[in-house]
């Protein structure tokens, strides 16, 4: 018996022994996390997240409250899934696979999560990989054609709801997993397997709240959002009581979009147009003389466009209700708009090709494309073309002028692209828009081409000082890598030069507003990229302050006097300088007694009805491991073996008290 006994305690610790040891070495174990840490390895990836809306929502979230753990199988490996298991999907099947999964719910039911591989490199071979739409947020354009092709790649994914998690890999995490796989798959007759344990639980999951109103109401969500800035060149007088010069408005965005929230670069689309915007100020902030122009240079950078044009949209809102946020701003006297689309795809076999899509036949528009037309001639020792977008278009290209136009159609409006009936940029809102989707020379002839077209138009075509306007190429590349790169990333001398940022490796979705929205925002809940924009523009634009000895901020309390670079050296220094915090989030929100409620649909507005109002539902983890398990049957068998030693053991017992008992002759 005894000899049965223990050949079945063998079996079970040796069964024990290989089900934690592939490779036959004996492991110690200090502490609990040491064995936890052999057992568990956390793999790096960008979630999909749950995004909602008034009518439902979009993005990926557990099916349920609990963790999904699956098995890794290959995509295709998994044509026929017997049981539920995690895909691993290259970038190139990933649209395949979200169809398919669309078409076939049998198939659809044993998917339990999904695995992205990253990308190693752009340019080997991939067509384009869009999840957006083939005309981005088209029910804002200001035209009917609203099913015009502006994104030929587009397919739509990132506006559908997934019942599973969706992890885009890191490119370290991407060939561990593609060794785990291939680990499953040459032991498939082993007792063992490696499993994918997914935690993307979303608070509206656990509470049941499906749209935008009601996660609100059980604060389960909070409203997409966050601070555009604008700035004005020289700085306004608001005490002044000269009549205001009519105003040149040169704005752009700072926010991209992407199917993965923290992988959201925009790197063509829109941060391109961010640096030309950036580079141009800094060109003209040298020029002497700035007082004298007939017109006001006014930039503004605005972020929340890609969900709804929501900078915009709030930005045109302040300005009708006469905010602080505006304050100094005349909207009346806006005698032009420019914005600088993407550009960084704008070098075509050695020429540097803009395009200008117009809002109409106009004065101002066309005095406009003649100072491009100017400022192109005048960069003599460069090969650039700039010309008007085709008649064939319907209008404007998705921008921000839409919401111009759709409030003041009469508008002159401008748009300065890299493309001229539909995007050159393959990976718009993906995350494989990134830093080497974009061209650093294109960008540089970007800004001096609108650094010099905007001093023209402010000095009424006078170019007596047009060739001292220069860009910093270095400025460029620096702000290349600090807004599109980890190494250095927001960790950049520039950015550190005005803020303490809060990350080092950038991501520009454009997150949640946090608090009450204000024109002097909390700096913690102002985004890095936000902040480290408001204190350039401040910079760039702005005239010395005769308290510049004094201690910032307390003293800076003269009449347009600003604090700037107190984040960076705890000091700062005062300034006189136009520029301004907006906050963004949807019109249709109204924030009161420290809760969020959604207004009803206003008339007067003409997007109100539009506006899908966008909330992002709050979580507490969101984490992805990878474990090795034993199989249900294997399970079993040695469930049933315990129990048997456990029977054989007390009756071993039993019989070696008896037969002591006897022995020492014990009543």
């Amino acid at each position: 018996m005894a000899t049965v006994t223990s050949l079945l305690l063998f079996v079970l610790c040796a069964s024990f022994g290989l089900s934690f040891s592939d490779s036959g070495q004996e492991n110690s174990f200090e502490s609990v996390p040491d064995l936890e840490k052999s057992m568990y390895m956390h793999v790096d990836g960008y979630p999909c997240v749950r995004v909602l809306n008034l009518s439902g929502e979009i993005g990926c979230s557990n099916p349920s409250r609990e963790k999904v753990v699956a098995p890794i199988v290959r995509y295709k490996s998994a044509d026929e899934l017997l049981k539920s298991a995690a895909v691993l999907v290259s970038i190139d099947e990933f649209e395949i696979l979200l169809s398919r999964l669309s078409k076939d719910l049998d198939f659809a039911g044993k998917v339990a999560g999904i695995l992205v591989e990253s990308r190693t490199e752009v340019s080997n071979g991939l067509k384009g990989f869009s999840p957006d739409g083939k005309f981005p947020q088209a029910e804002f354009a200001p035209y009917q054609s609203n099913n015009f092709t502006w994104n030929p790649p587009g397919s739509g994914i990132m506006w559908k709801a997934y019942n599973f998690p969706v992890f885009l890999l890191s490119r370290t995490s991407t060939l561990i997993l593609q060794e785990v796989v291939m680990k499953n798959e040459k032991t498939k007759k082993s007792n063992t397997e490696n499993v994918a344990e997914f935690n993307v639980v979303m608070q509206t999951t656990k509470s049941g709240t499906h749209d935008s109103d009601s996660c609100l109401k059980e604060e389960t969500c909070l409203p997409l959002g966050g601070y555009s800035v604008w700035s004005a060149l020289p700085p306004i007088n608001i005490s002044s009581s000269q009549k205001s010069k009519p105003v040149i408005v040169t704005m752009t965005s700072m926010d991209s979009a992407s199917f993965f929230r923290d992988k959201s670069l925009g790197a063509d689309s829109p941060i391109s147009g961010l640096i030309t915007l950036l580079a141009a100020v800094d060109a003209l902030s040298y020029l002497d003389g700035l007082d004298e122009l007939n017109k006001q240079l006014v930039f503004v950078v605005l972020t929340g466009e890609s969900w709804g044009y929501l900078g915009t949209r709030r930005f045109v809102l302040e300005a009708d209700q006469h905010s602080d946020s505006v304050r100094g701003l005349d909207f009346a006297m806006i005698e032009t708009v420019m914005e600088i689309g993407s550009v960084g795809k704008g070098l075509s076999n050695g020429v540097k090709t803009f395009y200008s899509h117009t809002s109409g036949d106009t004065l101002a528009t066309n005095e406009t494309f003649q100072a491009l037309l100017r400022a192109q001639d005048s960069l003599k020792t460069e090969s650039i073309k700039i010309s008007m977008a085709s008649t064939s278009n319907p209008g404007v290209p998705p921008s921000s002028l839409m919401t111009f136009l759709r409030k003041k159609s009469q508008i002159s409006g401008v748009v300065l692209e890299d493309f001229d009936t539909s995007f050159t940029n393959k990976f718009y809102h993906s995350h494989l828009d990134d830093l080497s989707n974009v061209n650093s020379s294109a960008i540089v002839t970007a800004a001096s081409l609108v650094a010099r077209t905007l001093y023209l138009l402010a000095n009424d075509q006078n170019a007596s000082a047009i060739n001292a306007i220069n860009v910093n190429a270095s400025l460029v590349e620096e702000l290349l890598g600090c807004l599109l790169n980890c190494k250095p990333g927001s960790s950049c001398e520039l950015m550190k030069h005005y803020i303490s940022p809060s990350a080092t490796c950038p991501s520009h979705y454009v997150g949640v507003i946090l608090g009450e929205p204000s024109s002097v925002p909390y700096p913690a809940y102002v985004s890095d990229v936000s902040r480290f924009v408001w204190n350039f523009l401040a910079s760039k634009t702005s005239i010395f302050s005769r308290n510049i000895t004094s201690a910032c901020p307390n003293d800076c309390n003269g009449v347009g006097e600003l604090c700037i670079r107190e984040e960076a050296d705890g000091k700062g220094i005062c300034v006189i300088s136009t520029t301004r915090y907006v906050p963004a989030y949807s019109t249709r929100l109204k924030y009161e007694s420290g809760s969020w409620t959604v207004l009803p649909y206003n008339s007067s507005e003409e997007m109100s009805a539009a506006d899908p109002v966008w909330t992002e539902s709050n979580w507490d983890t969101i984490s992805l491991r990878v474990y090795k398990v034993q199989n249900t049957a294997y399970d079993g068998l040695i469930l049933l073996s315990g129990i048997v030693v456990t029977v054989l053991t007390y009756l071993l017992i039993l019989i070696t008290r008896a037969f002591i008992r006897k022995a020492l002759k014990w009543d």
